[in-house]
Protein backbone atom coordinates (compact mmCIF):
# COMPACT_ATOMS: atom_id res chain seq x y z
CA UNK A 1 0.00 0.00 0.00
CA UNK A 2 1.31 3.20 -0.60
CA UNK A 3 1.65 5.89 1.86
CA UNK A 4 0.95 9.58 2.04
CA UNK A 5 2.48 12.01 4.94
CA UNK A 6 0.75 15.25 5.07
CA UNK A 7 1.10 18.27 7.88
CA UNK A 8 -0.25 21.24 8.96
CA UNK A 9 2.29 23.04 11.15
CA UNK A 10 1.89 23.34 14.54
CA UNK A 11 0.12 26.64 15.53
CA UNK A 12 1.41 28.41 18.48
CA UNK A 13 -0.46 28.74 21.79
CA UNK A 14 -0.24 32.39 22.32
CA UNK A 15 -3.74 32.49 21.35
CA UNK A 16 -7.32 30.66 20.26
CA UNK A 17 -7.71 28.92 16.75
CA UNK A 18 -9.54 30.81 14.05
CA UNK A 19 -10.03 30.77 10.39
CA UNK A 20 -6.80 30.73 9.21
CA UNK A 21 -5.84 28.23 11.27
CA UNK A 22 -9.28 26.20 10.09
CA UNK A 23 -8.44 26.81 6.17
CA UNK A 24 -4.96 25.39 6.70
CA UNK A 25 -6.43 22.34 8.97
CA UNK A 26 -8.75 21.66 6.48
CA UNK A 27 -7.22 22.12 3.30
CA UNK A 28 -4.62 18.89 5.11
CA UNK A 29 -7.71 17.10 6.20
CA UNK A 30 -9.64 17.18 2.70
CA UNK A 31 -6.71 15.97 0.94
CA UNK A 32 -5.66 13.29 3.36
CA UNK A 33 -9.52 11.99 3.20
CA UNK A 34 -9.15 11.83 -0.63
CA UNK A 35 -5.67 9.98 -0.45
CA UNK A 36 -7.27 7.49 1.77
CA UNK A 37 -10.19 6.99 -1.04
CA UNK A 38 -7.55 6.36 -3.16
CA UNK A 39 -6.17 3.37 -1.21
CA UNK A 40 -3.19 5.53 0.29
CA UNK A 41 -2.26 4.72 3.74
CA UNK A 42 -2.45 8.31 5.69
CA UNK A 43 -0.32 9.88 8.35
CA UNK A 44 -1.36 13.01 8.90
CA UNK A 45 -0.41 15.46 11.53
CA UNK A 46 -1.49 18.46 13.73
CA UNK A 47 -0.48 20.18 16.50
CA UNK A 48 0.85 23.12 18.96
CA UNK A 49 3.92 24.99 19.37
CA UNK A 50 4.59 25.32 22.64
CA UNK A 51 7.91 26.57 23.89
CA UNK A 52 9.53 30.00 23.95
CA UNK A 53 9.78 34.00 25.24
CA UNK A 54 6.22 34.74 23.92
CA UNK A 55 4.42 31.26 25.86
CA UNK A 56 5.98 33.07 29.01
CA UNK A 57 5.14 36.44 28.74
CA UNK A 58 1.53 35.28 27.75
CA UNK A 59 1.27 32.95 30.59
CA UNK A 60 2.19 35.90 32.86
CA UNK A 61 -0.10 38.16 31.91
CA UNK A 62 -2.63 35.50 32.36
CA UNK A 63 -1.50 34.48 35.84
CA UNK A 64 -0.92 31.33 34.45
CA UNK A 65 2.15 28.75 34.30
CA UNK A 66 3.41 27.71 30.91
CA UNK A 67 2.22 24.87 31.67
CA UNK A 68 -1.31 25.75 32.46
CA UNK A 69 -1.44 27.88 29.60
CA UNK A 70 -0.34 25.59 26.92
CA UNK A 71 -2.62 22.77 28.07
CA UNK A 72 -5.47 25.22 28.08
CA UNK A 73 -4.99 26.66 24.83
CA UNK A 74 -3.68 23.08 22.93
CA UNK A 75 -7.20 21.54 24.19
CA UNK A 76 -8.64 25.01 22.19
CA UNK A 77 -7.45 23.75 18.75
CA UNK A 78 -8.00 20.25 19.85
CA UNK A 79 -12.08 21.33 20.72
CA UNK A 80 -12.18 23.18 17.11
CA UNK A 81 -10.92 20.42 15.04
CA UNK A 82 -13.28 18.37 16.45
CA UNK A 83 -16.33 20.76 15.76
CA UNK A 84 -14.69 20.91 12.04
CA UNK A 85 -14.82 16.62 12.05
CA UNK A 86 -10.60 17.03 11.53
CA UNK A 87 -9.70 13.33 11.42
CA UNK A 88 -5.92 13.19 11.94
CA UNK A 89 -3.13 10.98 12.56
CA UNK A 90 -1.64 12.56 15.50
CA UNK A 91 -2.07 15.35 17.23
CA UNK A 92 1.63 16.27 18.70
CA UNK A 93 2.92 18.57 21.25
CA UNK A 94 6.36 19.87 21.83
CA UNK A 95 5.98 19.62 25.05
CA UNK A 96 5.29 15.63 24.31
CA UNK A 97 8.50 13.75 25.98
CA UNK A 98 8.97 11.59 22.89
CA UNK A 99 9.03 15.15 20.94
CA UNK A 100 11.96 16.54 23.87
CA UNK A 101 13.70 13.22 23.17
CA UNK A 102 13.61 13.64 19.84
CA UNK A 103 14.53 17.13 19.62
CA UNK A 104 18.21 15.83 21.83
CA UNK A 105 18.70 13.46 19.59
CA UNK A 106 18.92 15.76 16.65
CA UNK A 107 20.64 18.35 18.02
CA UNK A 108 23.31 16.08 19.57
CA UNK A 109 23.66 14.81 15.74
CA UNK A 110 24.10 18.04 14.60
CA UNK A 111 26.58 19.26 17.37
CA UNK A 112 29.02 15.72 17.03
CA UNK A 113 29.13 16.78 12.83
CA UNK A 114 30.59 19.73 13.84
CA UNK A 115 27.51 21.56 12.12
CA UNK A 116 27.07 23.53 15.88
CA UNK A 117 29.49 25.99 17.46
CA UNK A 118 29.29 28.56 19.99
CA UNK A 119 29.85 32.34 19.82
CA UNK A 120 28.95 35.56 20.89
CA UNK A 121 25.89 37.34 19.18
CA UNK A 122 24.33 40.88 18.94
CA UNK A 123 21.09 41.30 16.74
CA UNK A 124 17.83 42.94 16.86
CA UNK A 125 14.79 40.37 18.30
CA UNK A 126 11.09 40.28 17.70
CA UNK A 127 10.01 38.84 21.04
CA UNK A 128 6.65 38.33 18.78
CA UNK A 129 7.94 36.30 15.82
CA UNK A 130 10.67 34.74 18.14
CA UNK A 131 13.38 35.30 15.89
CA UNK A 132 16.43 38.06 15.01
CA UNK A 133 15.75 40.55 12.04
CA UNK A 134 18.23 42.30 9.66
CA UNK A 135 18.39 46.12 9.27
CA UNK A 136 16.79 45.45 5.56
CA UNK A 137 13.91 42.96 7.10
CA UNK A 138 12.50 46.10 8.91
CA UNK A 139 10.12 48.30 7.57
CA UNK A 140 10.38 52.35 6.89
CA UNK A 141 9.84 53.03 10.79
CA UNK A 142 12.25 50.15 11.83
CA UNK A 143 9.92 48.16 13.11
CA UNK A 144 9.02 44.29 12.48
CA UNK A 145 6.88 44.48 8.96
CA UNK A 146 4.41 41.15 10.75
CA UNK A 147 3.87 42.60 13.90
CA UNK A 148 4.62 47.35 13.78
CA UNK A 149 7.22 46.86 16.86
CA UNK A 150 10.38 47.87 17.02
CA UNK A 151 12.65 44.81 17.80
CA UNK A 152 14.99 44.65 20.99
CA UNK A 153 18.66 44.77 21.16
CA UNK A 154 19.69 41.58 22.44
CA UNK A 155 23.10 40.34 23.33
CA UNK A 156 24.29 36.60 23.98
CA UNK A 157 26.09 33.46 23.48
CA UNK A 158 24.51 31.29 21.66
CA UNK A 159 25.48 28.10 19.79
CA UNK A 160 24.86 28.51 16.01
CA UNK A 161 24.12 26.11 13.21
CA UNK A 162 26.15 26.12 10.23
CA UNK A 163 23.16 27.01 7.38
CA UNK A 164 25.87 28.68 5.51
CA UNK A 165 27.24 25.23 4.36
CA UNK A 166 24.06 23.61 2.77
CA UNK A 167 23.70 26.98 0.23
CA UNK A 168 24.33 25.52 -2.81
CA UNK A 169 22.67 22.32 -1.93
CA UNK A 170 19.53 23.34 -1.05
CA UNK A 171 19.27 25.28 -4.56
CA UNK A 172 19.70 22.71 -6.70
CA UNK A 173 17.53 20.16 -4.36
CA UNK A 174 14.73 23.05 -5.27
CA UNK A 175 15.80 23.88 -8.75
CA UNK A 176 16.39 20.86 -10.23
CA UNK A 177 13.19 18.63 -10.38
CA UNK A 178 15.47 15.99 -11.13
CA UNK A 179 17.68 15.84 -8.30
CA UNK A 180 17.51 12.75 -6.16
CA UNK A 181 15.86 14.73 -2.83
CA UNK A 182 14.00 17.29 -5.51
CA UNK A 183 12.08 19.52 -2.73
CA UNK A 184 9.19 21.34 -4.53
CA UNK A 185 8.47 24.44 -3.24
CA UNK A 186 4.98 24.94 -3.81
CA UNK A 187 3.56 28.09 -5.05
CA UNK A 188 6.09 28.82 -8.12
CA UNK A 189 6.17 32.74 -7.40
CA UNK A 190 7.03 31.89 -3.77
CA UNK A 191 9.65 28.76 -4.76
CA UNK A 192 11.46 31.82 -6.78
CA UNK A 193 11.73 34.12 -4.20
CA UNK A 194 13.26 31.58 -2.23
CA UNK A 195 15.79 30.48 -4.67
CA UNK A 196 16.34 34.09 -5.18
CA UNK A 197 16.93 34.78 -1.42
CA UNK A 198 19.53 31.42 -1.22
CA UNK A 199 21.54 32.87 -4.38
CA UNK A 200 22.44 35.71 -1.99
CA UNK A 201 24.11 33.53 0.39
CA UNK A 202 23.24 32.01 3.62
CA UNK A 203 24.46 33.31 6.94
CA UNK A 204 24.96 30.67 9.89
CA UNK A 205 21.50 31.09 12.24
CA UNK A 206 21.51 31.37 16.45
CA UNK A 207 19.66 27.41 17.85
CA UNK A 208 19.95 28.04 21.17
CA UNK A 209 18.37 30.57 23.77
CA UNK A 210 20.33 31.37 27.20
CA UNK A 211 18.43 32.28 30.35
CA UNK A 212 15.16 31.14 28.93
CA UNK A 213 13.28 28.09 31.19
CA UNK A 214 11.06 27.55 29.16
CA UNK A 215 12.25 24.88 26.63
CA UNK A 216 13.94 22.27 25.35
CA UNK A 217 17.42 22.24 27.58
CA UNK A 218 20.52 21.13 24.73
CA UNK A 219 21.94 18.01 25.42
CA UNK A 220 25.31 18.90 25.47
CA UNK A 221 24.84 22.35 27.50
CA UNK A 222 21.54 22.79 29.87
CA UNK A 223 22.49 26.33 30.79
CA UNK A 224 20.91 26.90 27.05
CA UNK A 225 17.33 25.81 25.49
CA UNK A 226 17.11 24.96 21.58
CA UNK A 227 15.19 27.79 19.71
CA UNK A 228 11.96 27.57 18.97
CA UNK A 229 11.88 27.42 15.89
CA UNK A 230 14.22 24.55 15.49
CA UNK A 231 12.16 23.00 18.04
CA UNK A 232 8.97 23.14 16.44
CA UNK A 233 10.50 22.02 13.27
CA UNK A 234 11.69 18.83 14.60
CA UNK A 235 7.76 18.21 15.41
CA UNK A 236 7.25 16.38 11.88
CA UNK A 237 9.43 13.60 12.74
CA UNK A 238 9.36 13.45 16.18
CA UNK A 239 5.49 12.75 16.22
CA UNK A 240 5.87 10.11 14.42
CA UNK A 241 8.35 8.27 16.15
CA UNK A 242 11.76 8.85 14.96
CA UNK A 243 13.06 8.39 18.87
CA UNK A 244 10.80 4.82 19.50
CA UNK A 245 11.38 1.95 18.12
CA UNK A 246 8.52 1.27 16.67
CA UNK A 247 8.61 1.28 12.37
CA UNK A 248 6.40 4.15 12.56
CA UNK A 249 9.45 6.65 10.89
CA UNK A 250 10.69 4.39 8.31
CA UNK A 251 6.44 3.68 7.50
CA UNK A 252 5.84 7.25 6.79
CA UNK A 253 9.25 9.13 6.23
CA UNK A 254 10.11 11.42 4.12
CA UNK A 255 6.41 13.48 4.60
CA UNK A 256 4.92 13.92 1.38
CA UNK A 257 3.66 17.88 2.34
CA UNK A 258 3.80 20.25 4.64
CA UNK A 259 1.11 22.78 4.34
CA UNK A 260 1.81 26.23 6.21
CA UNK A 261 0.76 30.23 6.13
CA UNK A 262 3.88 31.58 3.42
CA UNK A 263 4.99 33.76 6.35
CA UNK A 264 6.82 30.40 7.83
CA UNK A 265 7.57 29.18 3.76
CA UNK A 266 11.21 30.02 4.96
CA UNK A 267 11.79 27.79 7.87
CA UNK A 268 10.45 24.76 6.25
CA UNK A 269 11.90 25.30 2.66
CA UNK A 270 15.61 26.03 4.07
CA UNK A 271 16.37 25.81 7.42
CA UNK A 272 14.33 22.27 8.03
CA UNK A 273 15.86 20.80 4.96
CA UNK A 274 19.21 21.57 6.44
CA UNK A 275 18.70 20.39 9.47
CA UNK A 276 17.88 17.25 7.93
CA UNK A 277 20.56 16.91 5.82
CA UNK A 278 22.96 17.48 8.46
CA UNK A 279 21.38 14.91 10.75
CA UNK A 280 21.76 12.85 7.39
CA UNK A 281 17.49 11.96 7.57
CA UNK A 282 15.99 12.53 3.83
CA UNK A 283 14.47 15.64 3.45
CA UNK A 284 10.41 15.95 2.64
CA UNK A 285 9.74 15.79 -0.80
CA UNK A 286 7.18 19.36 -0.77
CA UNK A 287 5.74 22.49 1.01
CA UNK A 288 3.00 24.42 0.17
CA UNK A 289 1.87 28.22 1.45
CA UNK A 290 -0.87 29.81 0.58
CA UNK A 291 -1.51 33.66 1.39
CA UNK A 292 -2.53 35.92 4.42
CA UNK A 293 -6.26 36.09 5.14
CA UNK A 294 -7.84 39.69 5.19
CA UNK A 295 -11.37 40.11 6.75
CA UNK A 296 -13.49 43.03 4.90
CA UNK A 297 -10.56 44.33 3.75
CA UNK A 298 -8.61 44.51 7.05
CA UNK A 299 -5.95 42.46 8.36
CA UNK A 300 -7.45 39.93 11.51
CA UNK A 301 -6.72 41.64 14.53
CA UNK A 302 -8.66 40.69 18.52
CA UNK A 303 -8.12 44.91 19.00
CA UNK A 304 -10.67 45.66 15.81
CA UNK A 305 -12.91 42.40 17.04
CA UNK A 306 -12.74 40.85 13.45
CA UNK A 307 -11.62 37.77 13.94
CA UNK A 308 -13.47 34.56 12.85
CA UNK A 309 -13.57 31.81 15.08
CA UNK A 310 -14.38 28.13 13.46
CA UNK A 311 -16.99 27.86 15.75
CA UNK A 312 -18.62 31.24 14.76
CA UNK A 313 -18.02 29.23 11.47
CA UNK A 314 -20.08 26.18 12.57
CA UNK A 315 -23.18 28.19 14.51
CA UNK A 316 -23.71 30.17 11.25
CA UNK A 317 -23.30 27.39 8.48
CA UNK A 318 -22.37 24.17 10.16
CA UNK A 319 -19.63 21.94 10.31
CA UNK A 320 -19.69 20.44 6.43
CA UNK A 321 -20.89 23.51 5.04
CA UNK A 322 -17.79 25.33 7.10
CA UNK A 323 -15.48 22.97 5.61
CA UNK A 324 -16.51 23.47 2.14
CA UNK A 325 -17.27 27.14 2.53
CA UNK A 326 -13.35 27.77 4.08
CA UNK A 327 -11.13 26.53 1.53
CA UNK A 328 -13.77 27.09 -1.53
CA UNK A 329 -14.20 30.76 -1.35
CA UNK A 330 -10.14 31.58 -2.15
CA UNK A 331 -7.86 30.02 -3.64
CA UNK A 332 -5.19 28.44 -1.66
CA UNK A 333 -1.89 30.02 -2.30
CA UNK A 334 -2.32 33.98 -2.83
CA UNK A 335 -3.62 36.63 -0.35
CA UNK A 336 -7.68 36.57 0.42
CA UNK A 337 -10.19 38.52 1.69
CA UNK A 338 -13.08 36.58 3.41
CA UNK A 339 -16.03 37.82 4.71
CA UNK A 340 -19.03 36.88 6.35
CA UNK A 341 -21.59 38.11 3.60
CA UNK A 342 -19.42 36.61 1.25
CA UNK A 343 -19.17 33.16 2.90
CA UNK A 344 -23.02 33.36 3.10
CA UNK A 345 -23.27 34.73 -0.64
CA UNK A 346 -21.60 31.14 -1.34
CA UNK A 347 -23.41 29.02 0.65
CA UNK A 348 -26.61 30.20 -1.12
CA UNK A 349 -25.14 29.69 -4.37
CA UNK A 350 -23.32 26.15 -3.79
CA UNK A 351 -24.81 24.65 -1.13
CA UNK A 352 -28.70 25.96 -0.59
CA UNK A 353 -29.67 26.79 -4.19
CA UNK A 354 -27.72 23.93 -6.31
CA UNK A 355 -26.85 20.84 -4.11
CA UNK A 356 -30.07 21.28 -1.86
CA UNK A 357 -32.03 21.72 -4.74
CA UNK A 358 -31.07 19.04 -6.45
CA UNK A 359 -31.62 16.70 -3.00
CA UNK A 360 -34.83 18.68 -2.36
CA UNK A 361 -36.70 18.53 -5.70
CA UNK A 362 -35.41 14.74 -6.32
CA UNK A 363 -36.78 13.46 -2.86
CA UNK A 364 -40.13 15.15 -3.09
CA UNK A 365 -40.55 13.52 -6.49
CA UNK A 366 -39.97 9.90 -5.41
CA UNK A 367 -42.48 10.59 -2.42
CA UNK A 368 -45.41 11.93 -5.02
CA UNK A 369 -44.44 9.86 -8.05
CA UNK A 370 -43.22 6.58 -6.14
CA UNK A 371 -44.00 6.47 -2.75
CA UNK A 372 -40.31 7.21 -1.89
CA UNK A 373 -38.70 4.22 -3.28
CA UNK A 374 -36.13 4.46 -6.15
CA UNK A 375 -38.45 3.81 -9.34
CA UNK A 376 -38.07 -0.23 -11.11
CA UNK A 377 -36.70 0.82 -14.88
CA UNK A 378 -35.24 -2.18 -16.78
CA UNK A 379 -33.26 -2.51 -20.17
CA UNK A 380 -31.91 1.37 -19.41
CA UNK A 381 -28.63 2.90 -20.28
CA UNK A 382 -28.34 5.40 -17.80
CA UNK A 383 -26.81 8.15 -19.64
CA UNK A 384 -26.96 10.80 -16.76
CA UNK A 385 -24.83 9.30 -14.73
CA UNK A 386 -22.21 8.24 -16.94
CA UNK A 387 -22.13 12.20 -18.07
CA UNK A 388 -21.64 12.96 -13.96
CA UNK A 389 -18.76 10.39 -13.75
CA UNK A 390 -16.95 12.21 -17.07
CA UNK A 391 -16.79 15.28 -15.41
CA UNK A 392 -16.07 14.51 -12.22
CA UNK A 393 -13.25 12.57 -13.25
CA UNK A 394 -11.70 15.21 -15.12
CA UNK A 395 -10.05 17.11 -12.82
CA UNK A 396 -10.82 16.80 -9.64
CA UNK A 397 -8.68 14.29 -7.84
CA UNK A 398 -5.76 15.77 -9.94
CA UNK A 399 -7.56 19.90 -8.44
CA UNK A 400 -7.38 18.43 -4.73
CA UNK A 401 -3.72 17.11 -4.93
CA UNK A 402 -2.35 19.98 -6.28
CA UNK A 403 -4.44 22.07 -3.32
CA UNK A 404 -6.71 23.77 -5.65
CA UNK A 405 -9.73 23.18 -3.51
CA UNK A 406 -11.06 25.79 -4.67
CA UNK A 407 -10.85 24.60 -8.71
CA UNK A 408 -12.15 20.91 -7.26
CA UNK A 409 -15.34 22.52 -5.62
CA UNK A 410 -16.08 24.35 -8.89
CA UNK A 411 -15.95 20.55 -10.67
CA UNK A 412 -18.56 19.29 -8.55
CA UNK A 413 -20.77 21.63 -8.79
CA UNK A 414 -20.79 21.77 -12.55
CA UNK A 415 -21.60 18.59 -11.97
CA UNK A 416 -24.87 18.94 -9.70
CA UNK A 417 -25.66 21.66 -12.03
CA UNK A 418 -25.86 19.07 -15.10
CA UNK A 419 -28.00 16.89 -12.98
CA UNK A 420 -30.31 19.98 -12.38
CA UNK A 421 -30.34 21.13 -15.59
CA UNK A 422 -31.69 17.66 -17.14
CA UNK A 423 -34.30 17.90 -14.38
CA UNK A 424 -35.38 21.31 -16.04
CA UNK A 425 -35.17 19.58 -19.52
CA UNK A 426 -37.16 16.15 -18.94
CA UNK A 427 -39.50 18.38 -16.80
CA UNK A 428 -41.15 15.33 -14.33
CA UNK A 429 -43.75 16.83 -13.35
CA UNK A 430 -45.29 16.70 -16.87
CA UNK A 431 -43.74 13.13 -17.50
CA UNK A 432 -46.03 12.00 -15.17
CA UNK A 433 -49.29 12.92 -16.99
CA UNK A 434 -47.41 11.42 -20.46
CA UNK A 435 -44.95 8.67 -20.00
CA UNK A 436 -44.54 7.19 -16.47
CA UNK A 437 -42.22 4.42 -18.00
CA UNK A 438 -39.76 7.58 -18.74
CA UNK A 439 -40.40 9.64 -15.71
CA UNK A 440 -38.87 6.19 -13.79
CA UNK A 441 -35.83 6.12 -15.94
CA UNK A 442 -35.46 10.29 -15.06
CA UNK A 443 -35.60 9.44 -10.95
CA UNK A 444 -33.62 6.44 -11.11
CA UNK A 445 -30.40 8.50 -13.05
CA UNK A 446 -30.77 11.46 -10.46
CA UNK A 447 -30.40 8.88 -7.39
CA UNK A 448 -27.41 7.32 -9.31
CA UNK A 449 -26.07 10.39 -10.05
CA UNK A 450 -26.65 12.02 -7.06
CA UNK A 451 -24.95 9.01 -4.96
CA UNK A 452 -22.03 9.33 -7.57
CA UNK A 453 -21.72 12.99 -6.21
CA UNK A 454 -21.82 11.64 -2.57
CA UNK A 455 -18.90 9.65 -2.83
CA UNK A 456 -16.60 13.00 -4.44
CA UNK A 457 -17.58 15.55 -1.86
CA UNK A 458 -16.85 13.18 0.49
CA UNK A 459 -13.17 14.73 1.89
CA UNK A 460 -14.92 18.20 1.77
CA UNK A 461 -18.16 17.33 3.37
CA UNK A 462 -17.86 13.67 4.85
CA UNK A 463 -20.88 13.51 7.47
CA UNK A 464 -23.00 14.81 5.14
CA UNK A 465 -22.27 12.71 1.84
CA UNK A 466 -22.52 9.43 4.22
CA UNK A 467 -26.33 10.78 4.87
CA UNK A 468 -26.95 11.82 1.45
CA UNK A 469 -25.76 8.30 -0.09
CA UNK A 470 -27.68 6.64 3.07
CA UNK A 471 -31.26 8.50 2.54
CA UNK A 472 -30.68 8.17 -1.44
CA UNK A 473 -31.13 4.46 -0.71
CA UNK A 474 -27.71 3.81 -1.81
CA UNK A 475 -26.15 -0.37 -0.97
CA UNK A 476 -23.46 -0.62 0.68
CA UNK A 477 -21.09 0.84 3.44
CA UNK A 478 -20.48 4.12 2.03
CA UNK A 479 -16.25 3.98 2.42
CA UNK A 480 -16.58 0.36 1.03
CA UNK A 481 -18.24 0.98 -2.29
CA UNK A 482 -16.39 4.60 -2.87
CA UNK A 483 -12.94 2.67 -2.31
CA UNK A 484 -14.21 0.41 -4.82
CA UNK A 485 -15.29 2.39 -7.60
CA UNK A 486 -12.96 4.83 -7.25
CA UNK A 487 -10.42 2.06 -7.94
CA UNK A 488 -11.66 1.08 -10.75
CA UNK A 489 -14.31 3.87 -11.55
CA UNK A 490 -17.32 1.15 -12.94
CA UNK A 491 -20.58 2.17 -12.23
CA UNK A 492 -22.45 -1.17 -10.85
CA UNK A 493 -24.69 -2.54 -13.64
CA UNK A 494 -27.91 -1.65 -11.55
CA UNK A 495 -26.36 1.50 -10.30
CA UNK A 496 -25.36 2.72 -6.76
CA UNK A 497 -29.48 2.96 -5.58
CA UNK A 498 -30.95 -0.45 -6.31
CA UNK A 499 -34.43 -0.62 -7.67
CA UNK A 500 -37.22 -0.52 -5.04
CA UNK A 501 -34.96 0.66 -2.02
CA UNK A 502 -36.82 3.43 0.21
CA UNK A 503 -35.13 6.70 0.08
CA UNK A 504 -35.13 8.52 3.40
CA UNK A 505 -36.67 11.87 4.10
CA UNK A 506 -34.00 14.36 3.31
CA UNK A 507 -35.45 17.33 4.75
CA UNK A 508 -34.13 20.88 3.88
CA UNK A 509 -30.15 20.30 4.06
CA UNK A 510 -29.25 23.63 3.44
CA UNK A 511 -31.57 26.54 4.63
CA UNK A 512 -31.08 29.61 3.15
CA UNK A 513 -29.64 32.06 5.04
CA UNK A 514 -30.43 35.86 4.71
CA UNK A 515 -27.71 38.16 3.63
CA UNK A 516 -27.74 42.30 3.27
CA UNK A 517 -29.14 43.01 0.03
CA UNK A 518 -26.44 45.76 -1.31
Amino acid sequence: MKKYYITTPIYYVNDKPHIGHAYTTIAADIAARWKKLQGFDVFFLTGTDEHGAKIVQSAQAKGKTPKELCDETSQYFKDAWALLNIDYSGFIRTTDQKHEKTVQLITQKLFDKQLIYKKQYEGLYCVHCEKFLAEKDLDENGCCPDHKKPPVIQSEENYFFKLSDFTEKLISMIEDPKHPQHLEVLPEARRNEILGKLRLGLEDISISRANLQWGIPLPFDATQTVYVWVDALINYISAIGYSDDTNTFEKYWPAEIHLMAKDILWFHSVIWPAILMGAGIPVHKSVYSHGFFTINGEKMSKTIGNIITPKELVDKFGTDASRYLAVSLIPFGPDGDISMQALSHKYNIDLANNLGNLISRTNKMTEKYFEGKIPDCQNFDDILTKKVAAILENGYGQAIESMQFHKAAEIFQQAITLINQQIENDAPWKLAKTDTVKLAQCLFSYFQSTALIAMYIAPFMPALSKKIWTLAGADGDFETVSKKYFADKIIPENGFCPRGNKIGNFGIMFPRIETDKK
